[in-house]
């Protein structure tokens, strides 16, 4: 007995170590991103924020209730889309979301939201979890594939004379999806699996899914893109960025499109999404450093502050075996 005792106990230390490891990881990797940023300086930063009051109490209210909304958001997306699956909660759903943001965070493209959000629930639920994650993010980046379609074209048809660089810009991005469509091809005639399941497998899953709850899921994830995107708008105009809201919005959604599409691994999100929309909205003449400023404010409030919260419901997490959560 005493050993079993000594035993379980060791267990616990070890669980809460591994937890305040990714609590602490996820801290580490927001400091040295924040501290390795060379495209812009502290000192730039937030000098441009301070004269020109970004961060006012009505400011600073506004842009943390679009970031709770996207979050609200993708936490009802997820709680929708798990509920064949399992009934939880609108407050575990949220530990769900945030929890896995944070254990994600410093991980190769958050491929670690994937395990994260798994550990949730029982090991022979797990399989389906990893596929409904899967099924997630894959409506999430239709929309931003469709959405970012309408901005390229807008902007094609009204910044022709900026034909040399949007042509090679157009080229490159057809030529990404055309890379992104013939690997889902070899992919769909290969052995390769997805959650245990082969792609043709995978397929039949998702058409077999309830229409009702993909239909809520696409509304969802749409949303969040609204939201998102206006959150970016909004910046543009705190920093007076003086362009019209249909000029802006073309390449906002240009910009996500091309970042969703490009080989990268998330520890260089924040600097491609910058490189990215500099050079798109250098075709409005807009000033770089306010680019890399809101470039950087989106980050901070869609990925840190949430990975902050998230940091306690990942310091709270208890492993789940057999029994419900």
């Amino acid at each position: 007995m005493t050993a079993l005792i000594k035993s379980y106990k060791t267990n616990q230390l070890f669980f809460i170590l591994i937890k305040l490891s990714i609590v602490i990881a996820s801290f580490a990797f927001i400091y040295f991103k924040i501290a390795g940023l060379e495209e812009i300086t502290y000192t730039d930063f937030f000098n441009i924020i301070s004269s020109k009051n970004i961060l006012s109490i009505q400011n600073t209210l506004v842009l943390l209730v679009l970031t709770c909304l996207n979050w609200l958001l993708e936490t009802l997306k997820w709680q929708s889309l798990v509920h064949p699956i399992k009934k939880i909660d609108f407050k575990a759903a949220l530990a769900q979301s945030l929890g896995s943001l944070t254990a994600s965070l410093f991980t190769p493209n958050r491929i670690g939201e994937y395990g994260a959000k798994a550990l949730y629930f029982q090991p022979n639920l797990r399989k389906s979890i990893l596929l409904i994650n899967f099924l997630s993010n894959l409506l999430q980046l239709s929309i931003t594939i469709c959405l970012g379609g309408v901005g390229l074209s807008y902007l094609w048809l009204n910044y022709n004379q900026l034909a040399l660089d949007y042509n090679n810009l157009l080229v490159y991005t057809l030529f990404s999806v055309v890379i992104l469509i013939t690997l889902l091809v070899i992919l769909n005639y290969s052995k390769y699996t997805i959650a245990g399941l082969s792609i043709p497998k995978l397929k039949q899953r998702i058409s077999s899914y309830p229409k009702i709850l993909l239909t809520k899921g696409l509304l969802y994830s749409f949303s969040r893109y609204l939201i998102f995107s206006f959150q970016f708008y909004f910046l543009l105009q705190l920093f007076q960025v003086n362009i019209n809201y249909f000029d802006a919005m073309s390449v906002i959604m240009s910009m996500y499109l091309i970042v969703s599409v490009l080989p990268s691994i998330f520890i260089f999100d924040v600097v491609i999404k910058g490189s990215v929309s500099v050079y798109l909205f250098s075709f409005l003449d807009v000033n770089e450093l306010s680019v890399l400023c809101i470039t950087t404010l989106m980050w901070l409030l869609n990925f840190v502050f949430p990975s902050l919260i998230g940091s306690y419901f990942v310091l709270n997490f208890k492993p789940v075996k057999s029994a419900a959560l």
